[in-house]
């Protein structure tokens, strides 16, 4: 195999065609306890089984908040990973000790790249056990819930609302859509019913992130084009700010 040929394979591998973005509520104080052990025991386990752990973060906005992105590479790889996973004696050794540090974890959406290259390149390896430090960057994930065909939104915001974001100092790294595919590992629930598209970015800092956010406010532009906005979705768009832990991914 080529080098060129082995370079296009590691990338649609990399480009995890479906994609869970999972959102935990833990119970107070128990946030660092769920990430040293995610961090320690959760990583390469799951990856032998055939997931792509494509990051984990800590919601900067809510104490009590782990969210983690993993992929696959369709819906029977899915249930065939999961079961492996889920059945294994690694989570078998530390279900109870991750499950004691949560209150909800169904906040799950099922996702799939919103194009051709709009799911995550990630060529770096990921940091040790020993050697992983924090990363001071911030992962935004805009995340809106749809009124309108996912198509339809995708159109408005590539013409309309990526250059003004772009112009304030965002560019995404991913964009995602709702996959409706039925549920291949229905022991772990999903939400039914979404369509959303949930746009990545990335910062090198939480203060980089502060400045986009005013600027792109400030700029009458934007305010401007928030009723055409309105017109597609259903909610405001919710942001999350994400803080990788030592060994995420994506950082």
């Amino acid at each position: 195999m080529t080098t060129a040929k082995i370079v296009q394979k590691l990338d649609r591998e990399l480009h995890s065609p479906i994609v869970e973005l999972r959102r935990y509520t833990l119970h107070p104080g128990r946030r660092d306890d769920l990430i040293s052990l995610f961090d320690a025991h959760f990583l390469e386990s799951q990856e032998s089984c055939g997931i792509k752990v494509i990051g984990q973060f800590r919601d900067i906005d809510d104490p009590d908040a782990f969210v983690w992105l993993r992929g696959f590479g369709d819906m029977q790889a899915r249930h065939q990973a999961l079961t492996a996973f889920y059945d294994g004696p690694v989570w078998a050794a530390h279900r109870n000790a991750a499950n004691d540090t949560m209150i909800d974890s169904d906040d799950v959406l099922l996702l799939r790249p919103a194009g051709r290259d709009a799911g995550f390149s990630l060529t770096h390896e990921r940091p040790g056990r020993v050697s992983g430090t924090p990363s001071h960057a911030i992962i935004e994930a805009a995340t809106y819930q749809l009124k309108t065909s996912v198509e339809g939104f995708l159109a408005f915001f590539d013409d309309v609302l990526a250059p003004l974001l772009r112009a304030s100092g965002n560019d995404s790294i991913a964009t995602f859509a709702s996959n409706h595919s039925p549920n291949s590992f229905t022991r772990l629930p999903i939400r039914l019913g979404e369509n959303v598209v949930v746009v990545f970015s990335r910062f090198d800092s939480i203060d980089d992130q502060s400045v986009f956010r005013d600027l792109l406010d400030d700029n009458p532009a934007w305010q401007a084009v928030q009723q055409r906005l309105a017109t597609h979705l259903i909610a405001p768009p919710i942001i999350t700010r994400l803080a990788p832990t030592a060994r995420s991914l994506l950082r």
